[in-house]
Formats: C-alpha cells, sequence, structure tokens
C-alpha cells in the first residue's frame, strides 16, 4: 500500500489563488470549524481583507446528531458580520460526503438569508453522498473510505496533513 504524502503548504498558496478568483464585493470569509477556520483566518490575514472572517460549526445540524450528541469540544458559531445579503465564502479543509457542508449551511441560514454561498476547500477526496461540489478545490485525491485525512497546525501556523486508518 502507497503512502499518501500531502504537502498542506504548497495546497494553501494554490487555495489562496482559488479564492481570490472567488471573491467579490461584499464577500465574507466563513470557515468550518475546525480546520476550515484556521484557513479562514489566514487567508483573511495573507489576502489583507478588510473586517474579520466567521467560523460555522455543524454541531447543532448535523443528521447524526441523535446518534451521536453534541461534541463538548466543538467551537460555536460567531459570524461578526450580517450575513443578511452577503455573499458568504465556505472555507474547508477537506470535502468527503457533504454532510458537514449541508449541515454548516442550515447553520448559516439560521443567522440570515445570504446573497450566494460559494464553497472552497483545500482538499476535495470525493465520496459524496450528497450533491455538493466546491467551487474551488487545491486538490483532489482518492483515499479509502476507512481512512480518515485531518489538517493540523503547528504553532508557527503552518499547515500539515495526518492520515489515519488502514
Amino acid at each position: 500500500m502507497s503512502t499518501l504524502h500531502l504537502d498542506a503548504e504548497a495546497l494553501y498558496a494554490g487555495l489562496v489563488r482559488g479564492v481570490q478568483r472567488l471573491l467579490q464585493p461584499d464577500c465574507a470569509l466563513v470557515g468550518i470549524w475546525s480546520g476550515g477556520a484556521w484557513l479562514a483566518e489566514r487567508l483573511q490575514q495573507d489576502l489583507k481583507l478588510d473586517g474579520q472572517h466567521g467560523v460555522i460549526s455543524s454541531a447543532l445540524h448535523r443528521d447524526d446528531f441523535g446518534s451521536k450528541g453534541m461534541n463538548a469540544s466543538a467551537d460555536h458559531t460567531k459570524l461578526p458580520f450580517e450575513v443578511e445579503g452577503r455573499h458568504i465564502l465556505l472555507i474547508d479543509d477537506v470535502l468527503y460526503t457533504g454532510r458537514t457542508t449541508r449541515a454548516v449551511i442550515n447553520e448559516l441560514f439560521d443567522f440570515g438569508r445570504p446573497a450566494s454561498v460559494t464553497l472552497a476547500v483545500l482538499v476535495d477526496r470525493g465520496g459524496r453522498e450528497l450533491p455538493i461540489e466546491p467551487a474551488f478545490s487545491a486538490a483532489r485525491v482518492a483515499i479509502a473510505p476507512s481512512q480518515r485525512l485531518s489538517l493540523a497546525k503547528d504553532a508557527a501556523g503552518r499547515f500539515s496533513f495526518d492520515v489515519k486508518g488502514e
């Protein structure tokens, strides 16, 4: 079996370029907790965008909430801007089934009706269960359904990937 090696920093540089193309006037970055939130924070700084980025959690709208319950360590949604009528650029680290994205969109609409919602991801690993596709992905990879791909951030703010499972 081959080992997957992804250079998260190189992929991040690609994400910066992709996000620049997706930005439009009155656009707000919203990172999906937790890896997407790290990416949105760094993108906000690196792209020198006005205002603050938002962070959104899928915890309250997950379709497996009944079986898994609330994650005690889950961060709460923080949207330091008006959502109503705003162009929202959702940022996530890894897109897989689409269920987290669906839950996040439901959460977002609890705060108002945005003008548009666009999704940009660092890695698209396929395996969709819902009709959700990113407008931009820095990479597309194929890994076994039993594997989990997670973004990590060190103390200096540099990104790397961790692959767990068989």
